[in-house]
This record gives C-alpha cells, structure tokens and sequence, in this order.
C-alpha cells in the first residue's frame, strides 16, 4: 500500500526535514496580503491550475468506485456489456486524467516561472541601486542566495503548495466520503490507524531536521572552499603557498562529510518508508480479513471491498501530506519574507523629488562637508552578513568640515596618508554616499538635487584596481558607451596608449579578458580601463591612485594615456607617488579627514609642511 499520495515519498521527508526554526517561525503583520498582491497578474492562470487539480483528483478517485461495480454488477453478474462499458469508462478517465496532468504542469509552469522572474528582476533592480556600503557590508554569496533559493522558496507557495493543499483535500473529502457510503465502520478502523503513521513521522521528522540542517552547512562549507579556490586570485594564492595535497585533503574530508550526511538521511528516511510500507501491509491485511469474513458472511460485497482496499491506498498519503501542510506553507512564507527584507531596504541614494539635470562649466565645490560612513544596521541586513560578526563598533567620522574649490579645466591634488579621507572625497563628487553635513556641488548644482543619471555622465572615474567584466574588450568598453561603433573603440584604446596591445591580441576587440581582466597585465588593465573612461568623455574625471603598483614602464604609458583624458577636463587626482601631481593647479594635503596644507607643488614645497616632509621623504635618495 503506497502512503505517499500525489507528492511521494521524497516530497513528504523534504517537509518532515524542515528547520523547526522554521516551522515555529512567526510571520510579519501584512506578509499575506502582500503575498497574495503577486498572485493578482496570474488570476486567470490559477483559477484554471485550481479547476484542473480539482477535476483530476476527482478523476483520481472516481475509477476506483468504478471498480466496485465492475465486479459485483459486471465479472459476477456475468454482464459483459457493463464490463466493456465501465472499463472505457476507467480508460477515458486516465486518458483525460493525464490530459489534466500536462494542463496543470503548463499552468503552474507559467505561473511559477511568471512569479520568479517578477521577484528576480524586482530584487535585482533594487539591489543594484543600493548603495556601495550596502555591498561592502553584504556577502555576496547570501545575497545571490536571495535572487535563487529563496526565490524559488517563494515560488513554492503558488505552485506545490497550493497543489498539495487542493488536491489532497479534494482527495481526502472525495475518498472519505466514498468510504464512509461503502462501509463506515471499517472507514473509522482505517481512521483509527493513522496515528500509527504520525507518530514515527513526527520522530524521524525531527531527526531529520537536525541532519539536513548539518548537511546544508556542510554543503555551504564545501561550497564556500570551491569558490575561494576557483576564483583568479584563489587559485593564484594555492599556487604560490599552497599545496595540492593539502588542498586536496581539506576538500576530501568536506566533501567526505557531505556524503556521510547524505548516507546518514537517506537511511534514516529509509527506515520510515518502509515502516510505513509494513504498517500499510498491515492494514491492508486487516481491511482483507475483517472486509473477507464481512464478503463472506455476505454484509459486504466483493466489489465494495476491493473498492475499499484501494481507496484506502489513497486516503493515508494525503491526509499525512496535509496535516504536514503548515511547514509548506511557513517555508514558502518564510522565503517570502526573506526576499521582501531585501526589497524594503530603503534607497539612500536616490533621485530627490524635483531633481534636475547638472548643467554648466564642470566646477567641483566642497562647503564645509562632514561625513560619516553609515553603520551596517542603516545599509545592510545583518542575515547578509558575515555570521561570525555579531556586533559592530560605531564608525568614526571620515571627513571633518572639508572646503575647496576646483575650477572647470583645472586638476586638483588629493595626497595625505592612507585613510587620510581622500577615496571618501571622490566618492561624495558622484554621490556615492551623501554628505551628513555641508553641500557637494558639481557645475554649481547641489548633488543632492541633481539628478543620478546626469551625475554618472558628468563624472568618470579609473581606480588603481581597475575592474573588468569577464567579457570581451568590446563590452568592457561598450559599458561605458552601449551605442559605439568599432572605430570609435579604436579610437578610444588609440588614446588609451592601448590599442597596439589590443591588435596583438588572437581576437582583437572580441578577446574575453577573462575574470577581473586577469588575462591583461596591470598596466594593460589600466590603460583599457582609461579608454573606456574617455569613450565616456565626461568633463569631470576622478583619477584614485590610477598609476600606483605599475612598473616605470607602464606608468609612463599610463601616464600618457591620463594626459590625453585630461584635457580640457576637470580632473580630480589622488596619488601617493608626488612625481605625478607636480602639475596640478592646486594640491591639498589631508590628514585625519582635515585639509592641512593647499596650495601649487612650488608654494607647498617653499612652506616647508606637511607636502615638503613627504615629497623629501618619497625623494631622499
């Protein structure tokens, strides 16, 4: 006798594994309501699921009574007519049946792939328009995990679960009743059986749980090895201070606990289907001889008793399958509420009500800017983060009443020591994080009011860990510019000092770089990343630290590159090597988030401060 109804077996031990952190898990006033607003696109598709499952269940059950009459009114009646009839009957209803079948796959299929992608494409869209403190604060591999599993958790609930739910209780209403019309008392002895099954499933269940919850972390941690170690800068470190061996055995015996984990489930999930296998031939004997001795003694048909038998297959797997319905339903809830805390993080940057376009001569001006960097609790979810990271000290602040001016055409300096506050400058020219205090206005234009979009083609950036997609070099530089046609990426690698690289190269523009760009030196890397700055042509250009761990070789190149993008532009640059800002038209000299020093590189040095102790220090010998 089969106790797993329409899910099977392996649906039914995934529900009794779930997390009691889970099950006991108390939903959020409105997650519901707010559920059930993305079923409304998709009204029309689950109305039809909900029709079809409910006629194939029915169709599930109705050929069982079917058999009652085709052996008490037909095979011992001797009525061969009936037989045929009835048994085209039961063909036509398996025929319509699997008909149903593919109708509900193709509706659920519609609706659960529509729900993926509207919340897929929701999250993402949100997310990337989050702050970076939001990734710098967020593991990456938990936030993808939102876009994939738990998305698809959420699916669940519009799909399997609502599946499970009408057509195992249409299932359980249609067979108890039929039961019941057959013969009530054996109907109450089978009734009386089923704690027989809920009891060992809710043992196993919470064995279960605890071994699927070592197995995911076990999992999570074999993953999180392959990752670092399959990453460029991964597989570079193993290859300089690791050894396969050991690689080789820290991964075996993750992967070992993997598997032993796995044994470990599946025999304990063994062990109950085939108690449940035994207590169900058990029944099923008992339903034989008490319905026998009761056909025998000629209270109870053949017919009837074989229609009971079966139906009493049919009974035990759905009512198991509902009564286990709250952890279906709590996981998809769950998973829900997971996706929308993502979704209400609030946009710190965004357009304000009103923003207009930054228009004018590309002026920099900084008044009195104070800045804090926001504490993760402001920019992040604390299940995105590390979890080992329990608490987070309050930040100090970066910037402390920061003032200058740059003019449209000229090149201002930003030097001072590491943490001096100079990235977090340039960072608050293209609002990437706000000001707490003070104004940042870009062409005369509080950033604030500007809108975002005008911002990113006023300002263009290169850093000194010049990042490339795992793409082509035509992508990588079509980012900047999607409508440029190939010789205007000529045009753009030429003035990068790059293109020669690029014409060596077996594919030319269609060469992948490969991961981070890790197919290029540094210097090339640069130098692409500098040509798609220029195909940009933004009049502002922010330059941190663009040249730094070059060889002299390819800073001179570099260096000539940054000339031809520097001109007739506003220019931003931060350096630690003096050599390259002794043209600026002005320098500021930072420490501790304070402008201590300005002035051109003759003033600073003839002041003999903070700027001449430094350039004496960086050319002592």
């Amino acid at each position: 006798m089969s106790v797993g109804g329409r899910g099977g077996g392996g649906r039914l031990l995934g529900r009794m594994s779930a997390d009691p952190e889970i099950t006991h898990h108390k939903l959020n006033r409105g997650t519901l309501l707010r559920v059930l607003s993305y079923a409304t696109p998709f009204r029309g598709l689950l109305l039809v699921f909900l029709l079809v499952v409910i006629v194939a269940s029915t169709l599930s059950v109705a050929p069982l009574l079917l058999f009652q009459r085709i052996i008490d009114d037909g095979v011992l009646a001797g009525d061969v007519g009936l037989i045929v009839t009835l048994s085209l009957a039961v063909a036509g209803m398996a025929v319509v049946n699997a008909g149903l079948g593919i109708l509900e796959r193709w509706c659920a299929a519609r609706v659960g792939e529509g729900l993926i992608l509207r919340l897929r494409t929701e999250i993402y869209d949100h997310v990337q328009r989050m702050p970076l403190a939001f990734f710098s604060r967020s593991h990456t591999g938990k936030l993808v995990s939102r876009l994939q599993s738990d998305v698809t958790g959420a699916q669940q609930a519009f799909t399997s679960t609502l599946s499970s739910v009408v057509s195992n209780g249409t299932t359980v209403a249609l067979v108890l009743g039929s039961m019941l019309l057959l013969s009530w008392p054996l109907t109450l002895a089978a009734l009386v059986l089923l704690p027989l099954f809920m009891v060992p499933a809710r043992i196993v269940g919470s064995r279960l749980a605890g071994l699927t919850k070592d197995r995911m972390q076990s999992n999570a941690e074999m993953s999180a090895t392959m990752t670092e170690r399959f990453s460029v800068s991964g597989a570079l470190l193993v290859k300089l201070f690791g050894t396969p061996e050991e690689e080789l055995a820290r991964f075996s015996a993750q992967a070992r606990e993997v598997a032993d984990s796995g044994v470990r489930i599946v025999m304990t999930g063994r062990v109950y289907m085939t108690a449940m296998t035994l207590v169900g031939a058990l029944a099923t004997a008992l339903f034989y001889g008490v319905g026998g001795v009761a056909a025998v003694r000629e209270q109870l048909t053949v017919g009837t008793l074989t229609a009971l038998v079966a139906l009493l297959a049919r009974l035990y797997g759905p009512l198991m399958q509902l009564v286990s319905l709250r952890v279906d339903v709590m996981t998809a809830m769950v998973s829900f509420e997971r996706v929308f805390e993502v979704l209400d993080l609030p946009h710190l940057i965004k357009d304000a009500p009103g923003a207009r376009d930054v228009a004018g001569p590309a002026t920099v001006d900084f008044r009195d800017v104070r800045f804090t960097y926001p504490p993760a609790s402001a920019v992040s979810l604390a299940s995105l983060g590390p979890g080992s990271v329990t608490r987070e000290s309050a930040s100090e602040p970066v910037l402390k009443g920061i003032s200058f001016r740059a003019e449209a055409g000229q090149t201002l300096a930003l030097v001072g020591a590491s943490g001096a506050g100079k990235t977090t400058i340039t960072h608050l020219i293209a609002r990437i994080y706000d000001a707490d205090s003070g104004s940042v206005r870009i062409a005369g234009t509080d950033v604030r009011d500007a809108t975002l979009a005008s911002l990113r083609d006023m300002v263009g950036y290169v850093t000194q860990d010049a990042h490339l997609f795992h793409d082509t070099i035509a992508a990588n530089l079509r980012y900047a510019r999607p409508g440029a046609t190939d010789e205007e990426l000529w045009a753009a690698l030429e003035a990068g000092q790059v293109a020669e690289v690029v014409r060596r190269l077996p594919d030319g523009l269609d060469t992948v770089v490969g991961d981070r760009g890790y197919r290029l030196s540094g210097g090339e890397r640069q130098r692409v990343a500098i040509a798609r700055l220029l195909l940009k042509a933004t009049p502002i250009l922010v330059l941190d630290e663009a040249t730094a761990h070059l060889d002299s070789e390819s800073e001179a190149l570099v260096q000539r590159a940054l000339d031809a993008a520097a001109e007739g532009r506003t220019v931003i640059v931060i350096a630690h090597r003096l050599s390259t800002v002794r043209r600026a038209d002005q320098i500021l000299v930072l420490e501790a988030g304070r402008i201590v020093e300005r002035g051109t590189h003759a003033e600073l040095l003839a002041r003999g401060g903070a700027y001449a102790k430094l350039y004496a220090t960086q050319f002592a010998e």
